[in-house]
């Protein structure tokens, strides 16, 4: 069974640990989310939460959109999510909070990474650039297209667009849950910019040889507080 939340990118920061080791850490804001549809096998072919974040103003949001929000008594959401399998009995309307997760737990973050633009094949791909003397004709160019002629071999690597994927980060620890903030510290960096939506999701790939990091001293309020 799987526990999930959809969240918000603030920032990093860093904490301390109880034994005195300093970590960064990664503050996710993540406000009630709301379940505006449970899925299951008999009527749907898979069990899943239908999860909303961040309220949406009614004039950006169409008829179909706004009756499938009321069902759950709701607004419409401006992020719509589904997390299979989900642990626990909900119905539609009913909240997801922070505290679904506790500090010690770890995590799979999936997240769109920043995007770069369109980039060349040495910043892109880190491929090497020939000699920069001034008969080499061959500086930063991606070099030979492949041996056939009027062919380009599947997968080679060429300039283009660099970052915007959706990427997942497993195995990521929760160093500290804050209620009263809707806040959650994860340990390390996650995928995408500040401001981006997150999905955190209990691991898939559990380890029983993961440390356990506790945060010592400041709580975690006071970390938002002062990363604000």
């Amino acid at each position: 069974m799987t526990k999930g939340i959809l969240g918000r990118k603030v920032g990093m920061t860093q904490v301390f640990t109880e034994t005195g080791e300093l970590i960064a850490v990664t503050v996710v804001e993540a406000t009630p989310n709301t379940v505006l549809q449970v899925k299951n096998a008999e009527t749907d072919g898979y069990n899943a939460l239908q999860l909303g974040y961040q309220d949406k103003r009614a004039v950006l949001s169409n008829k179909p959109e706004q009756g499938h929000a009321s069902k759950a008594n709701t607004t419409p959401k401006r992020y719509v999510r589904e997390i299979r399998n989900a642990e626990g009995e909900f119905n539609a309307g009913d909240e997801i909070k922070v505290d679904t997760f506790a500090a010690g737990d770890y995590v799979d973050v999936t997240g769109i990474t920043k995007g770069h633009g369109f980039q060349g094949n040495i910043k892109k791909d880190g491929q090497s650039r020939g000699p920069m003397a001034h008969g080499s004709r061959y500086h930063r160019r991606p070099g030979s297209m492949g041996a056939v002629i009027n062919r380009v071999f599947k997968g080679k690597l060429l300039p283009g667009r660099m970052g915007n994927n959706k990427r997942t980060m497993q195995n990521v620890a929760i160093v500290h849950v804050d209620v009263e903030n809707n806040l959650l510290l994860l340990k390390g960096n996650v995928p995408g910019a500040n401001k981006s939506l997150l999905t955190v999701k209990s691991t898939v790939k559990v380890n029983a040889k993961h440390p356990e990091v506790k945060m010592a001293g400041a709580s975690a309020s006071a970390v938002a507080t002062e990363e604000a």
